[in-house]
């Protein structure tokens, strides 16, 4: 990496458990689908659907297989679609896209010739179980991918992930690893004028899961990240059973090891933006200071 950022830990703080926002890329304007073939669609994907918004602005869905529970009562989970609009990339800032690894190579000619999008995002699904939302986030993923076959990239807001369509339309991946493949970014730094490297993630807030920090030197990154992707995924289908004080796999030669063992504790994030994370301290490879 050559860019140099500057820590900063006072800006907006994520909201956990806010909506899971897509943003699908294009080089060329996109007609809207009928409202029968967007019914269609998204009731294959997403189950028993009801249409209770179709204009030129936006769709909406009506979720009867997800409900939402209150104090007042149950209400449906909904799925919003805004139609195709103008899209500038001056929305992304560099330290933004610096983390756009799915297509580096590719990120500058996307954000150069793509010039509108289409939006889509959930409502109410706070409510749901981590499972049940994560699955139904990658539902709606799939039927947009479906409906808009020309789709260049899809944005995930929520983590910061540029993805190709082609990348998102011809995945095989099952079930709630669909979250962790699309819906969670595990970061990089380099800590400037150090041998000090940082991993975190970014999404699993959304599900009101902590994301992960790593605070590190004298290992493969890469290592780092897949022991990321593979905790994320871990923390998502055991429901996050990790408290401070206890411990993970570690890794030895790229391979996760039962006999290195990884103590983690909760503590705020080093990199923006300010937020709760699970550290892992990795033993003779840590960095930095632990609290506790």
């Amino acid at each position: 990496m050559s860019e140099n950022f500057q820590q900063n830990l006072n800006g907006k703080k994520p909201v956990p458990g806010g909506p899971f926002l897509m943003q699908l890329l294009f080089k060329e304007k996109v007609s809207t689908p009928s409202r029968e073939r967007m019914e269609e669609v998204m009731q294959r994907h997403c189950g028993t659907t009801e249409c209770f918004c179709y204009d030129e602005k936006m769709a909406g869905f009506a979720l009867k297989k997800h409900m939402a529970t209150f104090q007042e009562g149950e209400a449906p989970v909904q799925l919003m679609v805004i139609h195709c609009s103008d899209f500038s990339a001056e929305i992304f800032d560099e330290f933004l896209k610096s983390q756009m690894w799915d297509c580096r190579e590719e990120r500058d000619r996307i954000l150069r010739e793509c010039q509108y999008q289409v939006a889509a995002t959930d409502l109410l699904a706070a409510a749901l179980p981590a499972k049940e939302r994560a699955n139904l986030d990658m539902d709606l993923m799939d039927a947009l991918a479906e409906l808009y076959p020309t789709c260049e990239a899809f944005y995930f807001q929520n983590c910061g992930k540029l993805v190709l369509g082609k990348t998102v339309r011809e995945h095989q991946i099952q079930g709630l690893d669909r979250f962790i493949r699309f819906g969670v970014n595990a970061r990089f730094f380099n800590i400037q004028n150090t041998t000090d490297m940082l991993v975190d993630t970014m999404g699993m807030g959304t599900l009101f899961l902590p994301d992960l920090q790593y605070h590190f030197h004298d290992m493969d990154p890469n290592w780092v990240i897949n022991h990321a992707y593979n905790l994320a995924s871990y923390l998502l289908q055991n429901d996050c059973p990790i408290q401070s004080g206890e411990t993970v796999d570690g890794v030895a030669d790229g391979q996760i090891c039962r006999d290195i063992q990884w103590r983690c504790q909760y503590e705020e994030a080093l990199v923006q933006p300010s937020r709760g994370v699970l550290d892992v301290c990795m033993g003779e490879y840590a960095s930095g200071k632990r609290e506790g």
